[in-house]
């Protein structure tokens, strides 16, 4: 699969993408407090666990209910700012970084930020309505990043972006065929058998979205689909 690197669609509304750093700025800070001070049961109380948040079955073994209070729908917004390990954090993070630019200075800051956070939230409930016996705790940004990728399609598909191929392989390509890759490869993992540790429902619900908030919330004159760009 491609790994973005780097993306020539430069800004044309805002001067600097300050809510898009703050979030990455957030996640690193948060997944530096869970590694040098927070316990694990204290992490997994953050988490979104969807029996807990039906009510449909006991509370995980991982994770026992009141732990630490925080009613359930509101791990529906805290469960996107921790992640499973460094790799897990860095990944969402690069996505966000080379696409979200383009995204907040489509939208403006404010309703970036209102964005990201519904991509999240859809992407928890979308996993919570697929799986709504599971008892295990979800955690990550995977969600509100998809719903980036998919404003990112909705706006600037035409838009040339380098990856990596096989890791090591800088190629330039568009981003409709990376980011589109990518978008057909989760629904191809929801279909199959689910094994493994990656919530793919939640990376649905976030790409689903993402491609219909991005035509609601966009600045006036924004267009999609890269529309009188040359």
């Amino acid at each position: 699969m491609f790994i973005p690197i780097y993306d020539q669609n430069p800004l044309r509304s805002i001067q600097f993408q300050a809510v898009t750093v703050s979030l990455i700025a957030v996640n690193i800070a948060v997944f530096i407090l869970q590694v040098v001070a927070l316990p694990t049961p204290v992490i997994l109380g953050f988490a979104l666990v969807p029996a807990d948040l039906l009510g449909t079955g006991a509370s995980s073994a991982l994770a026992p209910a009141g732990d630490i209070g925080i009613p359930e729908r509101v791990t529906l917004l805290s469960y996107m700012f921790f992640h499973g390990d460094i790799l897990h954090l860095a990944g969402n993070m690069l996505f966000l970084w080379v696409f979200g630019d383009n995204v907040e200075d489509a939208l403006g800051h404010f309703r970036f930020l209102i964005f990201y956070l519904a991509c999240g939230v859809a992407g928890g409930l979308a996993h919570t309505f697929m799986m709504p016996g599971s008892e295990m705790p979800l955690i990550g940004a995977s969600g509100a990043v998809a719903g980036v990728i998919a404003a990112y399609l909705m706006l600037h598909p035409r838009v040339r972006v380098w990856v990596l191929i096989l890791r090591f392989i800088p190629i330039r390509i568009t981003a409709a065929f990376a980011l589109g890759a990518w978008v057909l490869m989760q629904f191809v993992m929801a279909l199959l058998p689910q094994v493994g540790p990656v919530a793919w429902w939640a990376h649905i619900g976030g790409l689903a979205a993402g491609a219909v908030l991005v035509v609601v919330l966009r600045r006036a004159g924004v267009p999609l689909f890269d529309r009188g760009i040359a």
